[in-house]
């Protein structure tokens, strides 16, 4: 049970912002890295079981689209994937991810990103954070003898998202390893088309639209409590590999709905809102072409999540899961109307 609830509003934005991992990889070398809390390296492990995907077969009369969850940050040993995860990228005539991986790789990437974590009006980190926040984090950055004018450039949710992708490294996760980028990588080597349903300027705009003093809240949560964050890290990613729907809810979209109900219309439920009706096209107009379509988990989960948008409207959806077991719910919880969740057909049915 994760101590800190206002540390779980800062892990649903990471699956969000690790997306722009080239991005996040150029701007590394153009800003010093946060300090962050030392973590014990993984030690070797025999080879675990694929995890279990987060795979929905959305289909009308004559094609489909997979929908499947991504975790933006993983591990070498979170590879090979399920075999349902291969034959849908098998199936699949095209792939979607969040940003097209032309833009994901663009050279300018990194700039677009750090002109983005930058102050418009001229001020620095120094002038918009309290003295005992500055205190906090000149006492964190000098422990790594980084001197925190290093980062006064940059807003706060910058320097939050440095100091977790430092954790998660340390601990063995690396953006390069993300679901979305293998399948990146996998799609070019196959020759198969991709696309994105936004691009890397509609999800900076995301990333920077949060309240001054949300952003701020969230780097005091961290800087009070730095030795939780692995463990949150660590937490969200076995729900992820478990495929453990319920949990990964938990975790991830019903604390980013309740504490910061703005931060998740932004960027969890107009988003979702703008992809659907490209879903929808991919299925209405294409008679015979399939689709992959690859995102965040967060976006698929609970009542505000692409799966139950299109479910609505009323689209044969079904969970693609040869690991679970039959009559699993598909969906984190029941509709809200009280009506039963819809179960997972049989066991690897496509």
């Amino acid at each position: 049970m994760l101590r800190n609830p206002h540390f779980k509003r800062l892990l649903p934005c990471a699956l969000i912002l690790a997306a722009l991992s080239s991005a996040i990889a150029s701007a590394q070398d153009a800003a010093p890295a946060a300090a962050t809390p030392a973590a014990t390296p993984a030690a070797t492990a025999p080879t675990k079981a694929p995890p279990v995907p987060l795979l929905w077969k959305v289909s009308d009369a004559d094609n489909a689209v997979y929908l499947l969850g991504s975790f933006h940050l993983l591990k070498s040993d979170d590879y090979p994937l399920s075999p349902d995860v291969d034959a849908a990228f098998a199936a699949a005539d095209k792939l979607l991810f969040e940003i097209p991986p032309e833009q994901m790789n663009d050279p300018g990437a990194g700039a677009k990103f750090m002109v983005a974590a930058g102050y418009s009006d001229g001020r620095t980190l120094s002038q918009v954070l309290p003295a005992d926040l500055r205190e906090k984090l000149t006492r964190l950055m000098g422990k790594q003898g980084v001197p925190v004018a290093a980062l006064d450039g940059y807003e706060p949710w910058f320097v939050n998202l440095s100091l977790l992708l430092g954790v998660s490294q340390a601990m063995g996760f690396s953006p390069q390893l993300g679901l979305d980028m293998h399948l990146m990588k996998q799609a070019s080597t196959a020759k198969k088309p991709t696309g994105g349903l936004e691009s890397m300027e509609d999800q900076l705009k995301v990333m920077d639209s949060s309240p001054m003093p949300e952003q701020i809240e969230g780097l005091r949560d961290f800087l009070d409590r730095p030795t939780e964050m692995p463990g949150m890290l660590a937490d969200m990613h076995d729900a992820w590999r478990a495929g453990d729907l319920a949990k990964l809810d938990e975790l991830t979209r019903t604390e980013m709905k309740d504490k910061t109900p703005e931060t998740y219309r932004v960027v969890n439920v107009e988003r979702n809102d703008a992809w659907v009706p490209q879903i929808q096209k991919m299925l209405d107009e294409s008679k015979k072409d399939d689709a992959l379509v690859v995102v965040g988990a967060l976006h698929l989960l609970g009542e505000d999540g692409v799966v139950e948008k299109l479910r609505a409207k009323g689209y044969k959806i079904e969970r693609v899961c040869s690991a679970c077991a039959p009559g699993t719910a598909d969906v984190a919880s029941p509709p809200a109307t009280g009506a039963a969740a819809p179960v997972k057909e049989a066991a690897g049915k496509r």
